[in-house]
């Protein structure tokens, strides 16, 4: 199986039956919303209109700005009847205005009704990429809607002509910054934090080379990583240390690629999260990935554990485990860990992580022993699988390029059992996924190439009033 070659707005606008043809010239109803955000409508000849701005179950008029022979674009000009779940933007830079915030695309819309529109989401990509379809759909793992976004990439800019700096995401649709005072989705110290960061930035010396300001928090920790192309002056270097110390945060310089990052000044405390449910905490550096939202994170990592029904006699793999979000918690239940992750700083790094919290732990609850190792997880092969052992359970969580490699050597091994040599496939599987189309492809091999019944499935939202959808599925041996 290759790549899905169908957009997610296509894959809705086939599914957009609902008929404006009863409706004033012009007007249009809305049958359902893609993964832009965009609502979905047909005109009277059948032609599909792509509307921003417009929500499921309105009627609108549309100014358009694309026309293609199958399909147009454009955004509401007039709403003729509300959608009951339309609401007040908490952000005063949403919306269609020119110069607002493109970070958000949801704001618009109720958000149980965002979970449940990311729902079928997940239910349509199954279905229509994988041919699949669970035969449970899991509760929806939701958390708070606003302040949320511990990691966040803002995009930094001195305007000359106005003698100001710009900090924040995008604009809607433009390579330009949005000139953002507040943003709700950070934590409230952050957002506050967005106009004196402008301000310090503005008296720097480098504040013509400063492209980018990354933001990590932690359980204790405020984290800000400034990229700079220019060395900074020892003036700039005394203006970060105060506003280190009036905001309460640590500054980390980048002064090239991601293996450059370093602290301004050594010492203080330590970057971390925590896992309580499991007694665990993991110290990471900023610019590592780790989840966005911690508040689902700690959900999440609960759930997916809870349903990979993990025994004391049993070895789990984690795939892709990156710095052991789940591998440590893992190691808390079963007998044996081995945890996969392509990238080898982060393989020492999850090394470290498991060393610290061993040696934290109480007698009598020591982690099971716990491998990790490197490898090309987009190269995987039959024999490579079989060289890695059976376990009676996987945790797979991969990019938003999905485990297709992964999932393909386990479909040839049930294909082709001459190539297992002893090797067992796992029981049970949880799949933690960013992109339901990768997901959906995945699934499709694991029922019907693997042998597997895909037993449930559900959405996570991790990144609220975004078009992201982050999902979990469940794979029981057939």
């Amino acid at each position: 199986m290759s790549e899905p070659d169908i957009s997610l707005s296509q894959a809705h606008a086939a599914e957009a039956s609902h008929s404006s043809a009863d409706l004033p010239e012009g007007w249009l109803r809305v049958g359902s919303l893609d993964m832009e955000a965009q609502g979905i409508a047909r005109r009277p000849d059948g032609k599909v209109v792509f509307i921003e701005g417009a929500l499921p179950f309105e009627v609108v008029s549309v100014q358009v700005s694309r026309k293609k022979s199958s399909f147009e674009h454009g955004t509401v000009t007039e709403i003729h009847h509300e959608s009951s779940q339309r609401v007040r933007p908490g952000c005063p830079h949403f919306g269609l205005h020119t110069g607002s915030c493109g970070g958000c695309k949801m704001q618009h819309l109720e958000v149980s009704a965002q979970v449940a529109i990311k729902q079928r989401v997940l239910e349509d990509n199954l279905w229509h990429l994988g041919k699949v379809k669970a035969e449970t759909m899991l509760r929806p793992i939701e958390g708070p809607a606003w302040g949320y976004r511990y990691r966040a990439r803002l995009s930094v800019r001195y305007v000359i002509k106005k003698g100001d700096v710009l900090i924040g995401f995008h604009e809607r649709k433009s390579r330009y910054i949005a000139d953002m005072k507040v943003c709700p989705v950070l934590p409230p110290h952050v957002s506050k934090m967005l106009l004196p960061l402008r301000k310090l930035i503005g008296q720097m010396d480098a504040r013509e080379t400063v492209p980018q300001l990354e933001l990590a928090c932690g359980d204790e920790v405020t984290a800000l990583v400034l990229r700079h192309l220019e060395p900074l002056s020892d003036g700039d270097k005394a203006l970060l240390r105060e506003f280190a110390a009036a905001q309460n945060v640590q500054w980390w310089l980048q002064p090239k690629g991601p293996d450059t990052v370093r602290l301004l000044d050594e010492g203080g405390p330590q970057l971390s999260y925590g896992l309580p449910d499991f007694a665990i905490n993991m110290p990471f550096r900023p610019t590592d990935f780790t989840q966005v939202n911690p508040f689902i994170n700690r959900v999440l990592v609960a759930r997916a554990l809870r349903l990979l029904q993990v025994q004391k006699n049993e070895r789990v793999i984690d795939w892709f485990c990156g710095l052991g979000n789940f591998t440590l918690p893992l190691a808390t239940q079963a007998a044996q860990v081995l945890g996969i992750e392509g990238a080898e700083t982060l393989v020492v790094r999850s090394r470290d992580n498991y060393d610290r919290n061993q040696a934290s732990r109480s007698e009598g609850q020591a982690l099971a022993p716990t491998r990790f190792v490197a490898r090309n997880l987009f190269d995987m092969t039959p024999d490579m699988l079989v060289a890695d052992g059976s376990a009676e359970k996987w945790l797979v969580d991969p990019p938003r390029e999905g485990a297709f490699a992964l999932s393909k050597a386990l479909a040839e091994l049930n294909e082709n059992q001459d190539l297992r040599q002893g090797w067992t496939p796992p029981q049970r599987i949880v799949y933690v996924s960013c992109n339901p189309a990768t997901l959906a492809r995945d699934a499709g091999i694991l029922v019907h190439r693997a042998g597997y019944r895909c037993v449930s499935a559900g959405v996570i939202n991790m990144f609220a009033h975004t078009a992201h959808v982050e999902s979990m599925a469940v794979f029981e041996l057939a």
